[in-house]
């Protein structure tokens, strides 16, 4: 086996879980998922001579993710289905959860996609903002508003009702 083999190898070893978690939160369904993260494999592995440094390599592979994922949208523009039932049946519903992915899902795009990057892509504040092309700051910013969205609606009312029960 050579050694881009071998490298190839710990790449996927080491971030098809993040990826996977990461496209699915993108498409929203767990087949067109598992397509792109093949994807952004295929794509890695053509790419590989241009990975310097072993430490960039789950920027770089997200940002190969996300360029396809918008590739797609320009091939075909199919409507976004709710998440997949068979990724959900190992996890079930609750009412907590339900609303977790509902205020994700109703999040603006400029808050949701930093704060996705930082919880399922594992990046930090730098890495988000090379990926996204914006100032630390501004992500900074971003991922506090995303927040505090999130808390608003997670700590209303309805959610205290129901985990009283």
């Amino acid at each position: 086996m050579s050694n881009a083999q071998d490298r190839f190898r710990a790449l996927v070893e080491a971030y098809a879980d993040d990826l996977f978690r990461f496209a699915v939160w993108l498409c929203r369904d767990r087949h067109r998922a598992e397509d792109l993260v093949q994807e952004t494999f295929l794509r890695a592995w053509r790419a590989l001579g241009s990975l310097r440094e072993e430490k960039a390599a789950r920027p770089w592979l997200i940002s190969i993710l996300r360029r396809e994922h918008a590739r797609g949208f320009e091939r075909l523009n199919p409507p976004l289905d709710p998440l997949d039932e068979d990724l959900m049946a190992d996890h079930p519903a609750t009412p907590e959860l339900s609303t977790l992915q509902r205020t994700l899902a109703a999040l603006a795009p400029e808050y949701r996609e930093p704060l996705l990057l930082q919880v399922l892509g594992g990046m930090n504040i730098d890495e988000i903002s090379a990926e996204l092309g914006l100032k630390p700051a501004t992500v900074m910013t971003r991922l506090f508003r995303a927040r505090q969205k999130l808390r608003a609606v997670l700590d209303g009312p309805d959610i205290q009702r129901s985990t009283a029960r």
